[in-house]
Formats: structure tokens, sequence, C-alpha cells
């Protein structure tokens, strides 16, 4: 086995895993593979363990945050495996520790954590990368797990790898020529961060909901709007269906709506408008933290005054 770090976890693996760090450790999480025997099958319930079937690479089971059991496909492209495996099989087992798990990528600005959440192919690794060729480091891409214990989400990065269409790869800068492509059958290639990744978890700041339209805008969301997009684009709600983990889901998302920011970030489908797009996020960024630091200054002075 080797030792891996990704998701704030030391993973212990039979499949190799190139696109994470190496790490040293006792590990979190152990990857083995194996067969799915009826007794193992039979302990499928829906939440603390979880038996799937990804068709075209294999059989997982996912044993109470700390185990996956893998039984691939007779010649399975590893490659794929291991995408099955550092997406959704990674999902549902971060759910199983407690975490909300969103279809988004994030970025660091300014020590904290501002998220682009949307479905497969509505720009969210594209616009990440295109903050990460600014100099802004990234904390995930595509999976963004989110920490909620004492009211403030924190971000739990992932592990320095983007997947990008050919086209928004070259569009940012980057040789496709020399990236591989993230599987045998996949359009997408795999682009390994060689510096600006952020390891340390941090505080989640502002999520935009990503959207396409015929003009470049950002509004507010409010919060019952908020709470659908988040339910949307949850990843592993249609997996991990236990009551219970339904229920704190719910929380989860409430808790998320009183303590982030919620934007709906329109765009049209341009590639070569993204630097645009850079500068429109950090000038209402800026805007929010100048509310932010008013109202701070603002709830000061009232307290000043009901004191006197």
């Amino acid at each position: 086995m080797k030792f891996y770090k990704a998701y704030n976890l030391c993973i212990a693996s039979e499949l190799q895993l190139p696109e994470l760090m190496e790490t040293e450790g006792e590990p979190d999480v152990i990857v083995r593979f194996g067969k799915v025997d009826n007794a193992t099958a039979m302990q499928h319930d829906g939440g603390q363990n979880f038996l799937g079937e990804v068709p075209e690479a294999g059989e997982f089971f996912i044993h109470n945050g700390r185990e996956i059991l893998m039984n691939p496909l007779p010649g399975v492209d590893e490659a794929l495996l291991r995408t099955v495996l550092l997406g959704p099989v990674l999902c549902v087992l971060l759910r199983q520790r407690g975490l909300l798990v969103l279809h988004a990528s994030c970025i660091d600005i300014n020590h904290k954590g501002v998220a682009f959440m949307g479905g497969s192919g509505w720009g969210k690794s594209t616009l990440a990368t295109a903050f990460h060729n600014r100099g802004y480091d990234v904390l995930t891409d595509d999976v963004l797990p989110i920490q909620i214990k004492t009211g403030q989400p924190v971000v739990i990065p992932s592990y320095p790898q983007f997947k990008l269409c050919p086209d928004a790869a070259t569009s940012l800068g980057h040789d496709t020529k020399s990236l591989l492509p993230v599987s045998q059958n996949s359009f997408k290639v795999a682009y390994k961060l060689s510096r600006g990744f952020q390891q340390t978890p941090l505080p989640l700041h502002h999520i935009y909901v990503l959207d396409k339209g015929s003009e470049h805008k950002i509004t507010r969301i409010k919060p019952q709007e908020a709470f659908v997009e988040l339910v949307r684009h949850t990843r592993a709600i249609s997996s991990i269906s236990e009551q219970q983990f339904m229920a704190e889901h719910l929380h989860f998302c409430s808790d998320l709506i009183k303590n982030v920011r919620f934007s709906r970030f329109t765009r049209k489908p341009s590639l070569g408008d993204l630097p645009k797009l850079v500068k429109l996020i950090e000038d209402d960024l800026a805007q929010s933290y100048q509310n932010d630091s008013t109202n701070a200054l603002d709830s000061v002075s009232t307290s000043l005054l009901a004191t006197k």
C-alpha cells in the first residue's frame, strides 16, 4: 500500500493514486481490492454501510467513513477507476464522515474560501483555473467538502489537480498536447498544479451559483433559493439515503445559508471573457468585504451607545 493525503485525510491505498500527494502516518481511510460477498452486501443500509455499482468500473463498498472495498471489472482502465474512486466514491465516504459535500470548486481569496457551484460543464473548473492563473491558490476542484461544527463552515482542501475541457485549457494558456486525458473515455484533460494549492482548511465566505445567460451579472440570492440550489448541487445526496443522514443534510444546508453569502453568477458562454469574469468577482467580493466592515462598525457603535 501507498499512503496519500487528500481531504485532510491520510489514505492508504492498494490502488496507486498519482493525482494525490504522498504522505506518511496512521491511515484514516483504507482502500483495498476484494470481492463483495453476500455477507458484505447484506450490510448495505444507505448510510454508514454503502454498496454501489458503477457500470463501467465495478462495485464499491464504503464502510463507516473509513474503508473502501473495490471490486473492479476485468480489464477496467485504471485511470477511470481512480476517477470514480476520487469522485463519487470519496463523496460518499466524506458524507459518512459528517461533511456536507457540494458539486463546486473553491479558491482562496484573502484567506477565505470562495466557491463556484454548478452542474457538470457549467465552468466551475475553468473559473477556478482562471483565478489560479492570476495567482490565487486553489482548495478544491469539482468536489467541495464543508465541515460545519460551530456555525462557521470550513472548506476541506482536496488535491492539486483540475479536470478541464481542452478548449478551456487552451484559452487559459495550457498546452493540451502535454496534458493527459482524465481517463480512457473522458474528453477532459488533467492539469496537475505545481504551485498554488492551499493545503490548510479555510472558512467559507461566499458561494457563487453558476448560470448561463445573455450578459455577465451577479445578483444576490434569497435564503429559500439558496436552499434549493444547495440541495440540487449536493454530492452523494441520492446515495446516502438513510433517514438520519437526510435530516442532518437539511440541517447542514440551513446552517450554511445563515453563515455564508450566496450569489447567482450569470455569464455568457465566452472563454475570451474569462479576464472580465475574474474582475467582476473580485469587484463583487471587494464590495461585500466593505459592507461587512461597515456593518461591523455600525454594530460596535450601536453597542457603545447602548452602554451610555
